[in-house]
């Protein structure tokens, strides 16, 4: 039966000498568009005939059609595997479809190509949904510039330190992947800083070639300023504040958000609901209350806290949740608290009427 189909579906004794190129190239083309239409329905054995043939079929035409034939295999969850690892290795100008898109290829295909073939081929494979740590080391450690920044802006690529730390190294002279790498949800905190020096000693240098001495002085600052606020995105951006948001206003219509419930939130470590919960009960929005509670310095959200009538209780419990629990040491939160207990109420109120036109974030 194996035979039969491999028969039926290409006649390879049509297909020899000079006569039979065009048959080739029109039987490479009929083969891949009908595997591509039926490929849901095709038993393993039938994937693996029409492997077989393609395989042959790929070596026997020229790159035009073997272009069509990475098209048409680049977007199947399930294809004939040799085949498609054949035209991933092959020139860009064909392999391009398969290595931005197929799901067929593992790790281990996507990690030689990118070891042994062009920066084109990197450069295609940065460009993946998703890339696994091993892969983007390989591509920060062998690409070109372009090849990095791709990598440094695709959300889907999970970095390691190592390649972070390269990537910023790097970053040292080029605005751009400074830009791409600022921009990502994913860096520690470290990698921040690291981050901002660099871009930042390189502002410097250019206000100083310019005779602008007085600016460059600032740039410090302007850096500290930059990385208080990326770090603080970095963190924010692990939580759904709006759904926290949906939840919270639910419960406040059932008469269900106090005091109480702020603590039971903080006992489960649910941070979006605590930020909604509190923002409610202090009449605040969403989006203030999250930067008070993710800054390294809590003085505000302390404040705030006291001239609202909340107990220690309560505040010491939410200064260990959420980004706090990593943000603050324990004497941090320890002066934190100190500081709450020995504030009276109205002092409190007196700090708070000093804020009405100042950002706290």
């Amino acid at each position: 039966m194996t035979e039969a189909l491999k028969t039926e579906l290409v006649n390879f004794s049509e297909l020899t000498g000079e006569a039979g190129s065009a048959r080739r190239a029109e039987l490479a083309r009929h083969v891949a568009t009908l595997f591509a239409l039926t490929s849901d329905r095709c038993s393993d054995e039938q994937v693996d005939i029409y492997d077989s043939v393609l395989l042959r079929l790929v070596d026997m035409v020229e790159a035009e059609v073997r272009r069509y034939v990475a098209d048409q295999m680049s977007s199947l969850r399930r294809g004939p595997e040799e085949t498609i690892r054949r035209l991933a290795d092959d020139d860009i100008e064909v392999a391009e479809p398969i290595l931005l898109r197929s799901t067929v290829l593992r790790d281990a295909d996507l990690i030689k190509i990118a070891e042994k073939r062009s920066n084109a081929h990197r450069f295609a494979i940065a460009q993946r949904e998703v890339l696994s740590e091993e892969l983007t080391d390989i591509l920060v450690r062998t690409g070109d510039l372009k090849v990095k920044r791709k990598v440094a802006g695709n959300d889907g690529a999970c970095l390691s330190d190592a390649s972070v730390m390269a990537l910023i190294s790097d970053a040292a002279s080029d605005a751009t992947l400074q830009l791409s790498l600022s921009e990502r949800a994913d860096l520690a905190e470290a990698h921040i800083a690291s981050l901002v020096s660099v871009a930042s000693e390189e502002v410097r240098k250019k206000l100083h070639a310019a005779g602008r001495g007085d600016e460059a002085e600032r740039v410090e600052e302007a850096a500290q300023v930059a990385a208080q606020r990326m770090s603080n995105q970095y963190w924010l951006g692990r939580y759904d504040f709006e759904t926290a948001r949906s939840r919270i206003i639910l419960l406040a219509k059932r008469g269900m958000v106090n005091e109480a419930a702020l603590r039971r939130f903080a006992s489960e470590d649910r941070f979006a609901e605590v930020v909604a919960t509190f923002a409610w009960l202090v009449r605040c929005g969403v989006e203030e209350v999250s930067h008070w509670m993710v800054r390294p310095d809590p003085e505000p959200f302390v404040i705030l806290a006291k001239a609202s009538g909340f107990s220690s209780i309560t505040v010491g419990s939410l200064l260990s949740i959420g980004p706090w629990r990593h943000r603050l040491t324990p004497e941090a939160r320890s002066d934190a608290m100190k500081l709450f207990e020995r504030m009276s109420v109205a002092e409190a109120k007196r700090k708070m009427s000093h804020w009405q036109n100042i950002v706290l974030h």
